[in-house]
Order: C-alpha cells, then structure tokens, then sequence
C-alpha cells in the first residue's frame, strides 16, 4: 500500500507521518517512510537546490523538473521496490504538491504538469493520500517560528492563496 500527505507548510504533515508509521508498525506492518523532494542520496541533492533561498532566480519550468528528477529517482529507488517486496510505504508529499504549487502556484500548464509526473511515477498514484489543512499564514509562521526549512516554491508564490 503507498500512502502519502500533502498539505500547506506547517500543516504537521511530518508529524503525522511518523505517528502513522509507528502505528503501523505496532500491527505488524513493515513501512518505509520517505519525503519528497529527496528520499534518496540523489533527490537530497536535488532537494538542496530547491530549498536553498538563494536560488531564487530558478524558472518555473526548472523547479518543476527538478520535483520531477527528484520524484522519479524516489520512485525508481525506493517505492517501486518496496511496494515490490509488500511493504507499506507512507510519504511526505508526492505528485499533488507539484500540481498545487507549480500548477495553481506558479501557474505553469496543468495538463503538461500531468504528463511530466506520468513519466516520472511511470504512472504510479498512491492509494490513499490524507490532506492535511490548515491556514496557510498560520502553517508558515509555525514553520518559522521553529527554524524549519522552507519550500522554495513559496517565495515565489506572490499571494497567500491556499493551494489545496
């Protein structure tokens, strides 16, 4: 089973992915948690630039094919093979943050947007994602108030609109 978060900054999407994994796991299932971007030696890299805030010159077009590099080096190296072996894998943000952030965010094509995630999932959609919300102002200042590293994505996204 892959199950994956979403939701806005802050929303405690790591919080609840840990709870659910050590629930999980007490009835008897073997997990696998990862996040996105990274999840793999590769994608941290690529998760670096992403959230690195001196990058804010990155096109659109190339953040999005970075989340894209990312996700499929995930996919490739970490869900399809457990999902192969029948273990439960839980992950923090998948393919609906590419759509609400660079499509309703960044206002890039949505359709294109749809078939750049096929080809990097191989078409793989979760069976279940759980949406967390929570007021967009009120999630970024939870994170900053507790130091956390911030989605490079939101500095470019001119209005405190909710993405979801």
């Amino acid at each position: 089973m892959f199950i994956t978060l979403e939701g806005p900054e802050g929303a405690g999407k790591t919080t609840q992915l840990r709870a659910l994994a050590d629930y999980l796991r007490g009835c008897g299932y073997d997990v696998v948690t990862t996040r996105e971007p990274g999840g793999t030696a590769i994608g941290d890299q690529i998760r670096h630039v992403l959230h690195d805030t001196a990058n804010v010159a990155m096109s659109p077009t190339a953040e999005v094919l970075l989340y894209a590099a990312s996700r499929a080096q995930l996919v490739a190296e970490v869900i399809q093979p457990a999902l192969a072996a029948g273990r439960v894998v839980l992950c923090d943000r998948y393919a609906d943050s590419t759509m609400a952030y660079q499509g309703y965010g960044r206002g890039l094509d949505r359709d294109a947007l749809a078939a750049l995630t096929a080809v990097a999932t191989g078409g793989l959609r979760p069976d279940l994602t759980l949406l967390l919300d929570l007021d967009v102002a009120r999630g970024l200042a939870r994170r900053r108030d507790e130091g956390e590293e911030m989605n490079l994505s939101l500095i470019h996204i001119s209005a405190p609109t909710r993405p979801y």
